[in-house]
Formats: C-alpha cells, sequence, structure tokens
C-alpha cells in the first residue's frame, strides 16, 4: 500500500504557523503516524492572507452562525475565511484524502466544543471552526478526528483503522467497479464491521447479495456510505467479545481441549477489561497460523493496521 493522504492542521506538524508565531507539535502524527503517512498540511488563517504574527481571533454570537472577530481591533474576518475555505475544499478534492486530522479548539479548525463568545463575553463549548465546518460538510464520509481527541486510544484506534479501511476502499475502486472485487472486498472486512456494528453489517451483507440487481454507480455508492457509517460507531468490549467468540467458531474441531480452555480464559479476561484486545488476537492469530484457517487468514478484522503503531495494546 502506498502511503495514505491525510489532510492535517499545518501546526500540528511543528510549522511555524500561529497567530504568535509559534506551533502545536504532535509527535505521534509527525513521528509515529508520519511512517504511513503523507501529509497534505493546511492553515487556514495564513492561506486566506492573514500573515505571521497576527492579531488572535476568537468565535463570536450564535453557535450555529458564528463570527470570527480579531479579539483586539474587532475586525470581522468571517466572511475572509468562508470564503478561502469554500475554494480550498474544492483544491482538496484532488488531494484524494483519507481523513483530517484538525487542531482542537481552533476558531478555524476546532472540530467540535469550540469556544463561542455570547453577547456577554461568556465563552460556551458549543462551536465548530469555520474551516472544519466546511471542510466536514463538503466531505461528509471522511474520517476526521483533533488532535486532542485522538489522546484517547479507543479514538485513535477507531479513527487510524477508518482512515485504512478508506485507503483500501480507494484502491479497490481505482481498479474499476467490478462486483467481484466488492464481494472480496466485504468478505475480507466483515468482522471489522461486524466489531462495530452488527445491524451494519446485517444491512450490508444484504446489498453485496444483491450485486446483480443493483446499477454499479449506485451500489458502491450505497455501500461505501454505509461502510463509513458502521465504522463511525465505536467498537467496544462487547461487541469485540462477539467477534472474537465468532472466530473461535471456525476451531471448534480444530483446538485441543486445554486450547480451547486457555482461549476462553484470554476472551474473558478481554471481556472483563483485564486484558487489551492485542492479547486475545494474538492467540487467534496464533491458531490461525497453526491451522491454516484460509478465511481467517483474509481478515482485515486481525491486521486493520500497522502493529508497530501500538494501537490495540491499550484498547
Amino acid at each position: 500500500m502506498e502511503k495514505i493522504k491525510l489532510g492535517v492542521s499545518a501546526c500540528l506538524l511543528g510549522e511555524p504557523v500561529r497567530y504568535d508565531g509559534g506551533h502545536k507539535l504532535d509527535r505521534f502524527l509527525r513521528d509515529a503516524l508520519g511512517q504511513y503517512v503523507e501529509y497534505v498540511p493546511v492553515c487556514p488563517e495564513v492561506e486566506c492572507g492573514l500573515g505571521i504574527p497576527r492579531e488572535s481571533m476568537r468565535l463570536e454570537g450564535e453557535p450555529g452562525t458564528p463570527r470570527l472577530i480579531t479579539t483586539r481591533t474587532k475586525m470581522d474576518v468571517t466572511d475572509r475565511l468562508l470564503a478561502w475555505s469554500g475554494q480550498r475544499v474544492k483544491e482538496l478534492e484532488s488531494e484524494n484524502l483519507c481523513g483530517f486530522v484538525f487542531k482542537s479548539d481552533s476558531p478555524s479548525s476546532g472540530m467540535e466544543r469550540v469556544k463561542v463568545f455570547d453577547e456577554k463575553g461568556m465563552p460556551h463549548k458549543t462551536g465548530v471552526g469555520l474551516f472544519a465546518g466546511v471542510f466536514m460538510k463538503h466531505f461528509p464520509l471522511l474520517p476526521v478526528e483533533d488532535e486532542g481527541r485522538l489522546h484517547y486510544q479507543a479514538l485513535r484506534e477507531n479513527f487510524i483503522e477508518r482512515v485504512f479501511v478508506i485507503k483500501r476502499l480507494r484502491e479497490m475502486l481505482e481498479q474499476g467497479q467490478k462486483l467481484s472485487r466488492l464481494v472480496e472486498f466485504h468478505s475480507r472486512h466483515k468482522l471489522l464491521i461486524m466489531s462495530h456494528s452488527a445491524k451494519h453489517t446485517s444491512r450490508m451483507g444484504k446489498l453485496v447479495a444483491r450485486v446483480k440487481e443493483i446499477p454499479s454507480e449506485e451500489l458502491f455508492k450505497d455501500y461505501g456510505r454505509m461502510l463509513m457509517e458502521a465504522l463511525r460507531l465505536r467498537a467496544t468490549l462487547k461487541k469485540n467479545t462477539n467477534v472474537l467468540q465468532h472466530i473461535m467458531g471456525y476451531f471448534k474441531k480444530l483446538l485441543t481441549s486445554d486450547e480451547k480452555l486457555e482461549l476462553l480464559e484470554v476472551i474473558d479476561h478481554y471481556h472483563k477489561g483485564d486484558l487489551p484486545l492485542i492479547a486475545p488476537l494474538t492467540l487467534l492469530k496464533h491458531y490461525v497460523r497453526k491451522y491454516d484457517q484460509p478465511y481467517l487468514k483474509g481478515q482485515y478484522y486481525l491486521y486493520p493496521h500497522p502493529i508497530e503503531l501500538h494501537l490495540r495494546n491499550h484498547v
């Protein structure tokens, strides 16, 4: 797989583009995830011509339609930044991004809970950064997160998993909308989807079963939308336990009684929160190799992203 293209707030890569000439370098993004990603950095303020250094700004007014106001001179730069944002997202279409990491709390790039100041000067964490809002509306299916939320292991794992899935989906589509490729793609992602939503797994299975009845363009569009909707739902201890037990069923006639007991114990410890997901998965992957289980060998649930990122060591 070639490197994944990911949009990112430029300051998170260490670029000195903040209002005071500083940055907000995130070392996980730059050093760890950066090994697998080609970043497309974006700084709304600088790119729309506000310069460095510049006066700080904040959102003011109604949460749904706030204005971007400079804090000292009270200059309204809302229209300027929105006009630039509308043009920039169109330019980003050609980048084929698989997601975006925004700067948390930023009046231009915060994806949620950004402070909006009312007429009395009181802040309310109800806003969305102006550029982030335009981007998410323009690319509603793309995975997005902010670097603050990525400090939470479960959210980090979910976001990066979605990024890798959408990359594989794009690569499948680039080979042409062939029904056989969609069937194979769904088959290999079935357990991964199940770990997020049993409901979507069932609906998507029924959709794929009708590949010869639905126009190709409509089929692939509906499938991609349902896939991203499913993966947006967080995997939980209960959901993962269900998938782990489902996988165990493939070995019911192969495992010795001791192996079954050990696997059940490890899955139970995971379900209780005593072990991370990597523990039962490591044991299951051992049995996949030992007993040469062909269907499970191809399941992305077992290998959704590079193990070097250590994403399942803490979930």
